[in-house]
């Protein structure tokens, strides 16, 4: 839900949220936009968020005996995290700070955490908007009150807890996600604010279809509050009593932007899903997560050389042509350019998710360095060591090779290595079927040929 663009850094014992009843043209309130006017009032009145609400739940009997600590919400806009905030404020009676990161400093801070140590019968909940934004030392600002009890934190944040949120205040925390919300319940909040007349829009008499309440909230992607301002503006431009039909979200279809940041959890979380499809062959879902990091505006090349990466790690001796494609494509990124290196990036993505897969040379490897650091390095052996320049072959480098080209299908009776080990273990995916049985063949010549030698 929507956040104030103002911290509210001395409020009053009660909670500083809105009254519930205030109506819509009522001083500032008629100027909030719907999105901040539809707040819950109470858990059961918060959209979605099931697992969280539902009355048998940890976080309802944390509310309920007022007796939690600190708390921080995480989830992607407009899922619920300030209503939680809000909510818990309201439930619990407790004087009610708000501060949105963005806009605070460790000055405001210091005045807030100074008017909780002066007040420690009367409870203070500090509800931090985008958390996330706050620098180590605000964060570390908070420990001490926080470990006292002089205040209670409620943080809200988009971020991934884990990396932006220091570990010593997230673990005087608990932790709670939040999901997007579904639309169903979406709709549900916008068919409620259509028909509120104190609160919503029910004045203007103007009502809609769940199917065209529903497109709406698919179009939002689960945010509740670019749902609720994006019907406040529909609303705006019909006369009284109007009815909404799938032209009036044309508009707002056409200015969509796919929710999508450079380096966040959608960056990584899109990109693990398109990797991850390409690894599973699932051409469909692999072209959708490309589409979805190219509208989003994700850099082309980034693209290209995690299809390089996956054509030799997933790909690899199953399909030989699906590393020189994947170069290619990073290639035409370069030299083409967007949107039509799209094409490229899309023929590289179908051949990597549509062949055969083999991670031989990936487990290939692994052997390889796991040998390397598990037992002694060897030494080249005397015939595989480079003879040129005159001390080299005086010292005997290179003395008794066996020219390969000497011997049937190129099998000279001799190893490369001092200890013979066994790395490579080719699969039967693809072309590299016919590779497992021509270096089976090939062992077992150089195998005879050894006992005859």
């Amino acid at each position: 839900m929507p956040r104030d663009d103002q911290p509210d850094f001395f409020a009053d014992a009660t909670p500083s949220v809105e009254p519930a009843a205030a109506p819509a043209g009522d001083g500032a309130r008629g100027t909030q936009p719907l999105a901040a006017r539809m707040r819950p009032r109470t858990l059961a009145e918060i959209a979605g968020q099931e697992h969280l609400t539902k009355p048998d739940g940890l976080l309802a009997r944390l509310i309920s005996s007022n007796r939690f600590g600190s708390l921080v919400f995480y989830g992607p806009p407009g899922c619920g995290k300030t209503s939680f905030a809000e909510v818990i404020a309201r439930v619990t009676g407790s004087r009610f700070v708000r501060v949105n990161a963005v806009m605070s400093n460790v000055g405001e801070l210091r005045e807030i955490l100074g008017a909780a140590r002066r007040r420690p019968s009367e409870p203070t909940l500090l509800f931090i908007d985008e958390l996330h934004r706050f620098n180590k030392s605000q964060q570390d600002l908070l420990l001490p009150d926080v470990e006292e009890g002089y205040i209670r934190l409620i943080g809200a944040t988009t971020h991934n807890p884990g990396f932006y949120v220091n570990p010593p205040l997230l673990s005087r925390s608990h932790l709670f996600r939040l999901e997007p919300l579904a639309p169903a319940a979406v709709a549900s909040v916008l068919a409620r604010a259509l028909a509120d007349v104190e609160r919503g829009l029910g004045s203007s008499g103007c009502t809609a279809d769940e199917a065209v309440l529903l497109d709406l909230a698919g179009l939002c992607e689960g945010d509740l509050r670019r749902a609720l301002n994006a019907l406040e503006v529909i609303v705006a431009g019909l006369p009284e009593g109007a009815v909404i039909t799938t032209a009036e979200l044309e508009i707002f279809a056409r200015e969509r932007r796919i929710r999508y940041d450079a380096d966040e959890d959608e960056h990584y979380d899109t990109i693990s899903a398109f990797i991850k499809s390409c690894r599973g062959s699932d051409p469909d879902a692999a072209l959708y997560w490309l589409a979805k990091m190219l509208a989003g505006g994700e850099d082309p090349r980034f693209i290209a050389r995690r299809l390089v990466i996956l054509a030799s790690e997933d790909v690899g001796l199953a399909d030989a042509l699906a590393l020189p494609l994947a170069v290619a494509a990073h290639h035409a990124c370069e030299f083409v350019g967007l949107p039509e290196a799209e094409y490229a990036l899309a023929h590289a993505t179908l051949h990597i998710a549509c062949a055969p897969k083999s991670n031989s040379v990936t487990l290939g490897l692994a052997a390889a360095k796991h040998a390397l650091n598990s037992q002694p390095v060897q030494s080249v052996p005397m015939p595989m060591r480079d003879k040129g320049g005159k001390a080299n072959k005086l010292l005997g480098h290179g003395k008794g090779y066996l020219y390969a080209h000497d011997y049937p299908e190129n099998i000279a009776p001799q190893s490369a290595l001092e200890k013979p080990l066994s790395l490579f273990t080719p699969k039967t995916a693809g072309i590299e079927a016919k590779l497992a049985e021509r270096l089976a063949r090939w062992r077992e010549m150089r195998a005879q040929a050894l006992k005859r030698t």
